[in-house]
């Protein structure tokens, strides 16, 4: 299993992952393993991180799916008993004015997602695009 990289930039750390694919088999098979109903709302969600831009890169990282830029990570999907949290590692950054973002950690935030309930599905799609956004920022600040 990759062990994950944090080094400081300017603002906050970036949590990396120099394992992060293209596509990770383990990836697909994580969706094949849980139920049916949880897969498809997961799958449909980090379908949505993984089309963000070429870079986006994933792995599976503490048993989920995660989103990268190239190596830094931006988002993750994980299935519980009866709902998918979609993530993002730099959630207490994003701008969320519908309130969807739950947690209260130093960094990390999700949005709790249960099957057959309605979500803003515009607003989460923005938070995704806005997560992959700043992880490209601040890989861009790393790099300079």
């Amino acid at each position: 299993m990759d062990v994950a990289d944090l080094r400081s930039t300017s603002m906050n750390a970036l949590f990396r992952f120099s394992s992060a694919v293209r596509r990770d088999p383990a990836v697909e098979e994580w969706f094949r393993r849980i139920s049916p109903e949880l897969g498809q709302l997961a799958e449909a969600w980090f379908g949505q991180m993984r089309r963000c831009g070429p870079d986006v890169r994933e792995l599976l990282h503490d048993g989920c799916p995660v989103a990268c830029v190239e190596d830094v990570a931006f988002g993750y999907v994980n299935a519980f008993t009866s709902h998918v949290n979609v993530g993002f590692f730099q959630g207490s950054d994003l701008d969320d004015p519908f309130d969807l973002l739950e947690g209260v950690g130093k960094r990390m935030r999700h949005v709790k997602l249960l099957p057959g309930a309605g979500c803003n599905e515009v607003a989460l799609h923005r938070l995704i695009e806005d997560a992959y956004v700043n992880a490209r920022r601040r890989l861009g600040e790393c790099s300079a």
